[in-house]
This record gives structure tokens, sequence and C-alpha cells, in this order.
């Protein structure tokens, strides 16, 4: 296939610097006096201090794949529809420095990341071939990295009752999948669909769904003392 052809089938468009399939060399002027270097400390802040984050960083240690903020990480400029990537290639999570502003979207679009990332470690997943495999781990990511919390609902002006949470994680998977895959907005709906009632109810590592910080505290203080409880039984 030719290169430019497969890298607007797999979403590689949207990340111009993943292009060159090589990483890009980093300047001590890159890492100082540009947004690189914001991006850089919010990831830091991220990976120390989210509840989703640090959950999802032990459970990918104690899967056997710990990750390493310089080699699994890489701030890059990005098309502006996106905020971030998982690159399956070079197992690498893009983070689109133009695009994230504030230290809560870091949180999440890492925590989304990771989600893929934990996928990545624990399941074969062929993200290139296998839409099913794709279609699930958006779901995953979607329902459990707060995206779909009411708080960001309620800022992006989306309001529902019923099931408004299920909504959610379905349309965002959908626009994920077609934001990566050339497939038309039916295609994404029936792969979605069909894989949605036992991806939805996939929570690893959490063990419920984080609806938020909170939530979030209490998923990753479980994690941590998981060991303990089941020792002393």
């Amino acid at each position: 296939m030719d290169q430019n052809k497969q890298d607007e089938e797999y979403g590689y468009d949207l990340f111009p610097e993943r292009k060159a399939r090589k990483p890009k060399h980093i300047t001590i002027r890159d890492n100082l006096f540009t947004s690189r270097n914001k991006c850089q400390v919010m990831l830091t802040f991220a990976m120390e201090i989210s509840p989703y984050a640090k959950l999802l960083l032990n459970a990918m240690k104690n899967s056997g794949c710990k990750v390493y903020k310089d080699r699994h990480f890489s701030c890059e400029d990005c098309d502006g529809t996106v905020s971030g990537g998982f690159d399956a290639a070079t197992s690498q999570i893009v983070l689109c420095q133009n695009n994230i502003h504030q230290q809560a979207h870091m949180n999440r679009v890492v925590t989304h990341e990771l989600i893929h990332a934990f996928d990545h470690c624990r399941a074969h997943v062929d993200w290139f071939n296998n839409f099913r495999h794709l279609a699930c781990s958006e779901i995953r990511a979607a329902n459990l990295s707060g995206d779909c919390s009411f708080t960001n609902e309620v800022s992006r002006f989306n309001f529902g009752l019923k099931e408004h949470h299920q909504q959610c994680v379905r349309d965002r998977a959908v626009r994920s999948i077609l934001a990566v895959r050339k497939v038309s907005q039916e295609e994404a709906q029936k792969i979605v669909d069909e894989v949605f009632d036992s991806c939805f109810k996939d929570h690893a590592p959490f063990g419920r769904i984080p609806h938020g910080n909170k939530d979030a505290k209490f998923a990753y203080r479980e994690y941590v003392n998981r060991d303990r409880y089941y020792a002393n039984l």
C-alpha cells in the first residue's frame, strides 16, 4: 500500500510528526521554551497526581508492561481535531501539545490513551485489521476515562437522563473510529453496536466505572490494597 494512503487509512495523517516513523530529535530549546515543555510538565502532573493515571500505570507495571515517561509518551503537534493517540506500531502515546492547554484535559487524554495501552498490553489487539478490537478499546476508553462524566457532558451542553452515559460512550467511540479509519458513519456505528455490551461491562483494571476523581481514588486505593486483602483471607 502507498505510504500516504496507509497514513490516511490508519489515522497517521492526524499526527504529522509520526509520518517519518522516526523519533524526532528534541533540542534543549524545545524542552525549555516551547509548548513541548508545558506539555511535559502537565504530563508529569497527570502521572503523579491523577488517580486514573496512577491506577493504570500500576496495572500495566503489574502486567509486565512498565511505562516509562521518556520512552512511552511523546508531546507533538497534531491536526486540530485530535488531542492524543496511541501508536501501536511504536507502543507510544502521542499527546497533542498544540491542542491540550489545561491540566484537566491532559489528565483525561493521558487516561484515555493509557487504557488503549493497557489493552495493548493485556490482549492481542489487532489495531490495524480488526475493527471490533479497535471499537472495543474505544468503548472502554470512553467509558472509563471520565470522557463521559456529568461535568464534561454539561460543559459540552449535552444533557440527558436515561442511559445518557451509555449513549455518550457510544457516540465518542464512533467518533474515535471515524477519526482514524476510513469507514462510513453507519459502518462505525454497526461495529460499535456489535461489541458494545461486552466491552461496556469490562471495567478492568478499575473494577468499576469511575465517574469522577472520588470514584477513581476509591478504585486506586482498592487496587493497591488488593494483595493485602487477599493475604489476610
